[in-house]
């Protein structure tokens, strides 16, 4: 089976991300090694949560919400992405395979896969990340169906904001699918 698109990390960067992709309609995939930073966060500042929310409660709230809308997220280490035909194969440490068409890097500090890949780096703002990946305004790479999102992309590493960038990427890819600029707004009923 082909995946219209990967996401590689399953963080507020990543599930956000599938969250728009999957309501879009594509046939989405997270491969979420579960050991990013945000299961061990306590967070105080993260809009519509008064009384904090732990990390490893925001993220699984992330991965219910992407499943409900149509993602299939799977545990699993990514450990090669390679070009094959008009898509991507990524390979699992448990000896896996996927397939798909585009792939959103949301890998946190983590930078293996990006150094893989030959993405092109650029200088980061935050001093503990001085090194990310460089994309354009819509989170796309030096290299075609790659995007990047959240801290590996230069965003700062708190959770609201990983999350709204991660969004923000797969508005981008969406939008570049569809030829026009995508919209998700529902009413109330």
């Amino acid at each position: 089976m082909q995946y219209d698109v990967a996401v590689v990390g399953g963080g507020t960067a990543g599930g956000s991300a599938a969250v728009f992709l999957a309501k879009a309609g594509l046939k989405t995939l997270v491969l979420d090694n579960d050991k990013g930073q945000t299961r061990r966060a306590w967070i105080e500042n993260h809009y519509g949560f008064a009384d904090g929310i732990s990390g490893p409660d925001l993220v699984d709230a992330g991965q219910k919400q992407a499943k409900k809308l149509g993602a299939d997220w799977q545990i699993g280490q990514v450990v090669a992405i390679e070009r094959k035909d008009d898509g991507f194969v990524l390979n699992t440490d448990d000896g896996r395979s996927f397939e798909a068409k585009q792939v959103v890097l949301a890998t946190g500090a983590a930078m293996g896969l990006a150094e893989a890949l030959n993405l092109e780096f650029t200088d980061g703002r935050e001093t503990r990340y001085p090194r990310v990946v460089k994309v354009d305004a819509d989170g796309r790479t030096s290299q075609p169906g790659i995007w990047a999102a959240g801290i590996l992309a230069g965003v700062s590493a708190h959770t609201i904001i990983t999350a709204g960038h991660g969004a923000h990427v797969a508005v981008g890819l969406i939008s570049e699918l569809q030829g026009s600029r995508h919209v998700q707004h529902d009413v109330l009923k």
